[in-house]
């Protein structure tokens, strides 16, 4: 089992909330996680999966049942396939509000937030299981990079005993979406359609969205484009990063950039099985931006927010972090052990004045740059955007 980065958060939530709300994505080690908790004070544990018709038998009178585990944790994994729970459980805190009673799993983010909250406002705390990063893998070497730049991080993918195993289970998993889970959240389209759709995100992952070409591309509106995009957002697939707007006076770009969260599902829909496939296909630099950004963005401590800065005249950069304080970092990437500053960057630098300027790059050690940025391995970037850049 890979040590996790949100164990930590998972105890301190569990000991301060009656109930905590595990979601993220399909695979991505939820399970895993909840069932590896134990709590300090010998606290029993109990495991139930809603989407087994023997759990779910159990919960036919779910009162009855919760109330004789009352001293123990409950988790309750796939909740969202028992949506009559949510009232059960809010009486049942309401009685009684000790922390630690319900961990709740879920892989449908946008209906296991829309029922918990109308019910469990005041109760719930939520904690997002991303797929695995490179600070959950051990050290950091260039081979462990380009096995997760290639497969991605969800835990069987990456793990595959080869490439081949690895692209068949991305591909099973792009298909489990494609028939079940997003026909259940609403898209009711052939399958074909709506693989089509993902798979031109794919093709404009890194750039900036434009719904009316997609639209236009797919013979669908713009209205349903965005829908099916939030949709992929709200299902950990996609990150819709915003820009960064600001009176600079200079005219920013407002659409924001479309990110596949893991490289592993991008590379299936593009059809690359393997490093040299993807270093040969046009979207490589955009690939490696994106692995990179996800790395940084799921490292940021709360109350850190991730953007993108872009103007019109072409003044760019990949990756802005604001902390909250206000402060601003700069994070360009590259994939070259030679980085250069541009003239955009150096202009944006002088646009948004922020504290600290990065280019993060596959490198051995730190090295300054002109202009006031600093060239950092990725590692060490990991470790200062755990930090918040400080």
């Amino acid at each position: 089992m890979f040590h996790r980065q949100q164990q930590a958060q998972l105890t301190a939530l569990l000991r301060t909330f009656p109930v905590v709300g595990l979601i993220g994505p399909r695979q991505v080690g939820k399970t895993t996680l909840a069932q590896a908790y134990r709590p300090a004070d010998g606290q029993p544990v109990v495991y139930l999966d809603c989407e087994r018709p023997a759990d779910a038998a159990k919960l036919a009178e779910p009162e009855l049942f919760l109330e004789r585990h009352a001293h123990a944790l409950v988790i309750l994994d796939e909740v969202h396939f028992l949506p009559g729970l949510f009232p059960v459980l809010r009486g049942l805190i309401d009685r009684d509000r000790r922390p630690g009673r319900f961990l709740v799993l879920g892989s449908a983010a946008p209906e296991l937030l829309r029922q918990s909250a109308d019910t469990l406002a005041g109760r719930i705390a939520y904690l997002e299981l991303g797929s695995l990063t490179l600070g959950e893998l051990g050290p950091i070497g260039n081979d462990t990079i380009d096995q997760l730049w290639l497969r991605g991080g969800f835990p069987p993918s990456l793990t595959a005993e080869d490439d081949a195993i690895s692209m068949t289970w991305r591909e099973h998993f792009i298909t489990t979406y494609l028939e079940r889970d997003l026909p259940a959240q609403g898209i009711r389209m052939p399958s074909t359609l709506t693989r089509r759709f993902w798979t031109m995100l794919a093709h404009i992952h890194g750039q900036t969205l434009n719904a009316a070409d997609l639209a236009s591309g797919l013979g669908i509106s713009g209205v349903t484009v965005r829908t099916w995009l939030d949709l992929l957002t709200d299902l950990f697939l996609v990150r819709q990063l915003q820009p960064w707007a600001v009176n600079t006076g200079k005219r920013l770009v407002k659409a924001p950039k479309v990110l596949l969260r893991d490289s592993g599902l991008l590379h299936a829909l593009l059809g690359l099985p393997t490093l040299d496939a993807v270093l040969g296909h046009p979207t490589c630099g955009r690939s490696w931006e994106g692995l990179i950004c996800e790395q940084l963005i799921q490292a940021l401590p709360p109350g850190h927010r991730p953007w993108f800065y872009a103007t019109h005249a072409g003044s760019e950069v990949d990756l802005l972090i604001t902390s909250p304080s206000g402060d601003l970092t700069l994070i360009e990437i590259k994939r070259t052990t030679a980085p250069q500053i541009t003239r955009g960057l150096t202009t944006a630098q002088t646009d948004l004045r922020p504290v600290r300027s990065l280019v993060v790059a596959p490198i051995a050690t730190a090295f300054p740059l002109r202009s006031s940025w600093e060239a950092v391995p990725i590692a060490e970037a990991v470790t200062l955007a755990r930090s918040g850049f400080a």
